[in-house]
């Protein structure tokens, strides 16, 4: 028994002796430079194979603390407060702007491919009635961190429902993304963009607790602004749509050229949404 404990003691001390030395500051900061010009050189011969003549820029660290957000003004309904907030921009003085994509029409394996190679991210509100038949594709983008948002069941115009109609789409939608996908969103985007007090009354019911427009949608070969200055703007949220050749001859890869022609040249990154919100 005694020299069963002599070794294990002596395991345990050489142990200790071999512990590794964490390396010295200039080494880590050494590291972590040579990380970051890896990640560019990386970045730079994605750019070029999806045909990007700029490398898109990086967004800064997350805020600490996510800013408060408020309704629009002009975008109010009556008792507001008591409903989520209804914006188009995110209230930050960092130089990004958040790319959202909506309904989930087309399902091409190459859009995936591309925005992970570019590290690109965006935040994704959808339909059941387009995403029904391939749940899968965008448990794939899930796993790229992609967050899954409500778009409604069946992309209804909501101010035409009554009460519990407009709650059937939402909530529904709600119990489909949390059974196919493990969450349950809390970002809620009306078919449109177009809502009243029950639209509100509803989300709220359903677990919504924000409810993000946008201030810019991207096609593939134009912008369109909400803004007369037709100008982004620190926080800015842009929409597109999920599309195919049928529409946009390049399909999604066509749209993202545009955008991040569109944003790099005017010296913005983009940002993800849900590090905000």
């Amino acid at each position: 028994m005694i020299a069963v404990a002599a070794l294990a003691a002596g395991c345990a001390s050489g142990e200790t002796e071999k512990k590794a030395v964490p390396p010295a500051p200039g080494q880590q900061a050494a590291a972590k430079a040579e990380k970051k010009a890896a990640a560019h050189t990386a970045l730079v011969a994605a750019s070029k194979r999806w045909g990007i003549a700029k490398p898109p820029l990086q967004a800064p660290e997350p805020p600490a603390k996510k800013p408060a957000l408020t309704t629009r003004k002009g975008f109010e309904v009556d008792d507001q407060k008591n409903f989520p907030p209804v914006y188009t921009t995110v209230p930050t003085k960092d130089k990004v702007v958040f790319l959202t994509i909506d309904d989930g029409a087309a399902k091409d394996p190459r859009f995936i491919k591309m925005m992970s190679d570019l590290k690109i991210p965006y935040t994704a509100f959808l339909s059941d009635y387009v995403v029904n038949d391939d749940y899968a594709y965008f448990k794939k983008m899930q796993s790229h961190g992609v967050g899954l948002n409500n778009h409604t069941l069946n992309h209804r115009y909501l101010p035409g429902l009554s009460y519990e109609q407009q709650e059937r789409e939402i909530c529904g939608m709600q119990d489909i993304i949390e059974k196919q996908y493990g969450t349950r969103p809390t970002l809620f985007r009306p078919p449109f963009g177009n809502y009243n007090q029950d639209t509100l009354r509803a989300a709220k019911s359903c677990g919504i607790k924000s409810v993000p427009l946008w201030n810019a949608e991207a096609f593939d070969k134009r912008m369109d602004w909400r803004e007369e200055d037709r100008d982004l703007h620190p926080g800015d949220i842009i929409l597109t749509h999920f599309r195919g050749k049928d529409e946009w001859k390049g399909g999604m890869p066509s749209m993202i050229r545009n955008v991040l022609k569109t944003v790099t040249d005017k010296g913005y990154a983009i940002a993800r949404l849900e590090d905000y919100v």
